[in-house]
């Protein structure tokens, strides 16, 4: 069963504008499924996958069978396993002068993949997949699995929660045993206790002295480890927003882990009763609005604000430039602290949404409304757009 995806008709957009397109986003979070739907509709295509032996062999003598492919559609899956491919694409799509080349796939960040890709500027649009938004899963599976199983297809289209749960388990062995060989440096053992305690923390700031002294490592090397997390999408790192109030603002960065079942699993809670029993809950809920947001407005900047003073609220988000203010709250009669309400007052967002896992919301004061998931989309765009 293929279920659509919010960003297929930006990617073909993209295609049409540009000569290559980087379609990026963490392993086995459907970029190959997605664009092998639409290749369907794009007779004139080849696919390549840079894992696969066969497709491999192709590219023995690269500049001869891609010269060979032109006026095709030609996708080249895990990419940046193959950075000597970038020089030669650019030299292709500069001979034949058109858009919609090469749709390229792969499972590092734009600034990671820059690296090998700086001869492609101008060239080429990158284009984020996220897994699954709750839009996208509506009607397909309940609030509560969404939140155990977390977004990635396979958990959360798995038989049952235990195959959803078994299937993390590995996803989270094979990323640190076989993914993070790729990268220099690395140690699994330590990158797997450095990730479950950035699940135990999930959504604070971070101090990397406290991380490399129970990990037994520096803080250079904490913080090289969570630019790797960052940069392959297994977490999101939120900074601090810096404003001219003169209040005494708590500027350490905020660091989510990408995924909520991806965080079940590093957490060993296996049910959606036992993630709402836990004191990981709200940040659980923090995850999941901020995944989302991401997803749907990919152009957006996400902060955080607090003050030493314990004025806070979780996301600032500045879109088309007009500023928002985001406070996530697990409770279905959401109540916003004093924390919240000074926090406002320093930032002056053009509107303040209050996230709920309720079906509708309501206001509560003139620029400030409790909105579901579903809502906050189409409410920021009313007022961005």
């Amino acid at each position: 069963m293929y279920i659509p995806r919010e960003i297929e008709n930006n990617i073909l957009t993209s295609l049409n504008n540009n000569p290559v397109v980087a379609l990026i986003g963490p392993r086995q979070c459907g970029k190959s499924t997605l664009v092998r739907h639409i290749l369907t509709s794009q007779p004139n295509s080849i696919y390549l996958d840079m894992e696969r032996p066969s497709d491999l062999q192709k590219l023995n003598d690269a500049e001869w069978f891609l010269s060979t492919q032109k006026g095709k559609l030609i996708c080249i899956d895990e990419v940046q396993r193959q950075p000597m491919l970038f020089p030669l694409i650019r030299s292709l799509v500069d001979e034949w002068g058109t858009n919609g080349s090469f749709l390229l796939l792969g499972s590092a960040s734009r600034d990671l993949l820059q690296q090998s890709a700086e001869s492609l500027a101008g060239r080429i649009s990158y284009k984020r997949l996220t897994p699954f938004l709750w839009k996208e899963l509506h009607g397909t599976v309940n609030f509560e699995t969404y939140f155990s199983m977390g977004a990635f297809p396979r958990s959360i289209l798995a038989i049952n929660p235990d195959a959803s749960f078994e299937w993390r388990e590995n996803f989270i062995s094979t990323f640190l045993e076989r993914d993070l060989l790729f990268w220099r440096g690395v140690t699994p053992s330590a990158m797997r206790r450095l990730w479950q305690m950035l699940a135990h923390v999930n959504g604070q700031t971070v101090d990397y002295s406290t991380l490399a002294k129970s990990l037994g490592v520096s803080s250079v090397t904490v913080k090289n480890y969570i630019d790797l997390l960052e940069s392959t999408f297994m977490v999101e790192v939120v900074p601090a927003y810096i404003s001219n109030t003169g209040k005494r603002l708590v500027k350490a960065s905020k660091v989510y882990v990408a995924d909520t079942g991806i965080t079940a699993a590093l957490l060993n809670l296996r049910s959606f009763e036992e993630i709402a029993g836990h004191p990981s809950l709200g940040a659980i809920w923090e995850q999941i609005v901020l995944s989302n947001l991401k997803g749907l407005f990919p152009d957006a900047i996400f902060n955080f604000y607090r003050t030493s003073n314990g004025a806070e609220i979780d996301f600032v988000v500045t879109v088309k430039g007009i500023v928002l203010a985001i406070e996530c709250k697990s409770s279905y009669a959401p109540v916003l602290s004093r924390g919240n309400y000074h926090a406002i007052a320093d930032i002056a967002p053009r509107h303040v949404f209050i996230v709920s896992p309720i079906e509708k919301g309501w206001q509560m004061k003139p620029e400030m409304d409790v909105v579901s998931l579903n809502e906050l989309e189409y409410k920021i765009r009313e007022i961005t757009e």
